[in-house]
């Protein structure tokens, strides 16, 4: 499916039919491909499960140029998107800067949500907060700076076939049976797309005051889900959520990485449901 929102057109996997519309955004380097295990979930608990592809990547536009990766219109896809869709009720679910973009929808208050699902990505004033004092955490997020770097990183990335957006994968996995050749080979292949790895890393490039992101504190329900084993992300990161999130829900799973949702599909799947139970979100 072909979704056109904000003067841009997505492609879409959905799965499951009707008025209540759960909205999966992925994160880097991804694709829609990473909800493969959670869009016939979420239609069978009732929802019409979406999931596209972000700018700049797969099939979906690809503007040029580094400010076209701005939060701001960022937000404005997701606003794009379910004023599209015309749902009756709204789910956001997201992962990594699926879930950066989230957080900042739902902190601007861009969409009247009804429900808030995180995949391992911090509060932006959380993340603030501990990269301020917290020395494990700068080290960890060393890539951010390397992608300041003009050209370099989408040169070293796209080095045999990509083999660098694989080892993104396979190096940080707990499991790396959750991604067999054919997975990696769907994101070496979208990586490999002309134009495609430059815009997956303007959203480093354009983003870097996003940390400066204030807002009242959210209060659409919010789920967070958290892979313990996370390289990039530090398990404090999970913490400190009483002032920016009024009805804040907390999982974690141990021994599971940064792609929470590919690499423990079953155990997030039933997290979703329970909390949406308890919500009263479960769709229909």
């Amino acid at each position: 499916m072909i979704l056109q929102a904000n003067g841009l057109d997505f492609a879409c996997d959905v799965a499951g039919e009707g008025p209540d519309v759960a909205l999966c955004l992925h994160g880097f380097p991804e694709s829609r491909f990473s909800w493969r295990f959670q869009l016939p979930f979420l239609a069978a608990q009732g929802w019409r499960a979406v999931a596209p592809d972000l700018r700049g990547y797969g099939q979906s536009s690809r503007p040029l140029g580094k400010a076209a990766y701005h939060i701001d219109h960022l937000v404005d896809d997701v606003v794009g998107m379910f004023d599209a869709l015309k749902p009756r009720r709204k789910l956001l679910v997201a992962h990594d800067w699926g879930a950066v973009i989230a957080w900042v929808v739902a902190m601007r208050r861009a969409v009247d949500l009804d429900g808030l699902i995180i995949m391992n990505v911090p509060h932006p004033a959380v993340f603030a907060d501990l990269i301020r004092h917290y020395a494990p955490q700068r080290r960890k997020s060393w890539y951010v700076a390397f992608f300041q770097i003009p050209w370099l990183p989408e040169y070293l990335l796209r080095q045999n076939r990509a083999e660098g957006i694989a080892k993104a994968f396979l190096n940080m996995a707990i499991d790396k049976g959750a991604f067999p050749p054919h997975v990696l080979e769907e994101y070496r292949r979208n990586a490999l797309i002309p134009g495609a790895l430059t815009a997956m890393i303007n959203y480093y490039r354009a983003n870097l005051g996003i940390l400066d992101e204030k807002g009242p504190p959210i209060d659409v329900p919010t789920l967070m889900l958290w892979g313990e084993e996370d390289t990039a992300l530090d398990v404090k990161l999970t913490e400190g959520y009483g002032p920016h999130v009024r009805d804040f829900t907390l999982v974690r799973f141990p021994d599971v990485s940064h792609w929470v949702q590919q690499e423990a599909p079953v155990p997030v799947n039933a997290a979703m449901l329970d909390w949406q139970r308890a919500k009263g979100l479960v769709a229909g």
